[in-house]
């Protein structure tokens, strides 16, 4: 891959944006290559948790401006297409069965912080600053708002899509964008320990089923959420991971999955 590196240690994967050049742009390749990564870390039975990180000092900077030139000479169909890229990649992100960290070190911008907000988890350095500044250059934030209103609710939304304004990795933790600042010296050290105790503690098929249930229950009225809910709670109480863990938690017995 040109633009990311792809490597799984200790059943964490991590996928790293390597464009630093180009405060990691996304482009129409980059888009490709993160996709064919998520897809790779989704089906390796060897893989339990993904690490979403760049080099460089921004997390990713957005649109590249080169791409953006280029876009101006797209037809409709094109441009549609090349929207779809982008929805896809999101969406796989957000619903990927293994859960996903974003590890933030620097600024993650319009398109750079919607590959923040899809994720499961994110973990920023103080300095990172986070914004989607489509508004300002007459564009708009179309895809992610779809899953930033999820996140953090309408008027919050509307606050940071409307103003295309920049805040801080304070301000983002405050309204539920980001999880945990630590400083940047310690970001991977902090990252991967976290990580590592969602490998060791908790069942892969319990955290990807409630993923599954997270996002589908938002689109369902209340009694058929209920009633969803209560049929998978019936499905999951058969699978092996619930026998083993209750059987463990009954014997006092220290299980590592």
């Amino acid at each position: 891959m040109k633009y990311i590196t792809y490597d799984v240690l200790d059943r964490i994967a991590f996928i790293t944006l390597n464009r630093p050049e180009k405060r990691n742009a996304m482009s129409n390749q980059l888009v490709t290559e993160l996709k064919e990564a998520f897809m790779e870390a989704e089906k390796d039975d060897g893989v339990k948790v993904v690490i979403l990180k760049a080099i460089g000092e921004a997390f990713s900077a957005g649109a590249d401006l080169e791409y953006l030139q280029q876009l101006q000479q797209f037809s409709y169909e094109q441009n549609y297409a090349d929207s779809n890229h982008l929805k896809e990649l999101f969406l796989q992100i957000y619903s990927c069965k293994k859960v996903v960290i974003a590890q933030v070190q620097g600024h993650a911008i319009a398109g750079g912080c919607g590959l923040a907000t899809v994720c499961d988890f994110t973990f920023a350095a103080p300095e990172a600053k986070f914004g989607y500044t489509e508004v300002k250059i007459g564009f708009i934030p179309a895809i992610v708002m779809v899953f930033l209103i999820r996140k953090i609710g309408e008027s919050r939304s509307r606050g940071l899509l409307l103003s295309g304004s920049l805040i801080s990795a304070d301000q983002a933790k405050k309204i539920g964008l980001v999880n945990e600042i630590v400083a940047k010296e310690e970001l991977d050290e902090e990252v991967i320990h976290f990580a590592a105790q969602l490998v060791v503690s908790n069942s892969a098929y319990s955290m990807s089923v409630t993923k599954q249930m997270m996002a589908k229950v938002q689109t369902l009225p209340l009694e058929d959420a209920l009633t969803f809910a209560a049929e998978m709670n019936a499905k999951v109480r058969e699978s092996e991971d619930c026998k083993r863990g209750v059987s463990a938690f009954v014997h006092k017995e220290k299980i590592t999955w």
